[in-house]
C-alpha cells in the first residue's frame, strides 16, 4: 500500500481557484522571504479606513526577543525564540515548534505615519497597528455641477 502525503489546502467558497492561488503565493513568500531562517511566524494583515493592523503568532516569547521596525516602507518583524534545554536521559519523540531566528518583511501598500506606530505584545500574539498617512486615506469628492 502506497500512502501519499498532501498539503492541507483551505477551503475557498466563492473563488476556489483564487484560494489555491493564494495559497501557492503564501507558500512563495514563505520560500524566499528569507533563506537564512528556518521559520517564519504566521500573521495576519488587516486594512481599514484608518489603519493597517498586523498580527503575528508568537508564543513563548519573551517581549525584549522581538524587534519591530520600519524601513524604506516595509515593516519589518524580527527575533528569536531559544530552544528550551532538554534533560540529559530524555528522549525527545517529536518535536514540531520552532526554534531560532526569524524575521518577516512586509511592504506597506501605503504610507504609514511612521511616528505614530505602536505595538503591543500580549498572550503570545504580537499586534502592531500602522495608522495610514493623511494623504493615503480615502477621501470623499464631492461633485459639483
Amino acid at each position: 500500500m502506497i500512502m501519499k502525503l498532501m498539503h492541507y489546502q483551505r477551503p475557498s467558497v466563492a473563488w476556489p481557484t483564487f484560494g489555491r492561488l493564494a495559497n501557492l503565493q503564501e507558500e512563495l513568500d514563505r520560500l524566499f522571504e528569507s533563506p537564512l531562517t528556518g521559520w517564519a511566524p504566521a500573521l495576519d494583515v488587516h486594512e481599514d479606513k484608518d489603519n493597517f493592523s498586523v498580527r503575528l503568532e508568537l508564543p513563548g516569547m519573551k517581549r525584549e526577543d522581538i524587534e519591530v521596525s520600519l524601513q524604506d516602507g516595509a515593516l519589518v518583524i524580527s527575533g528569536e525564540r531559544n530552544e528550551e534545554k532538554v534533560n540529559e536521559g530524555t528522549t525527545v519523540h517529536r518535536q514540531e515548534r520552532y526554534y531560532g531566528k526569524f524575521s518577516r518583511a512586509l511592504t506597506l501598500p501605503a504610507a504609514v505615519a511612521g511616528d505614530k506606530v505602536k505595538a503591543q505584545y500580549k498572550d503570545g500574539i504580537l499586534t502592531v497597528t500602522l495608522p495610514k498617512a493623511e494623504e493615503a486615506k480615502p477621501k470623499a469628492i464631492t461633485v459639483s455641477e
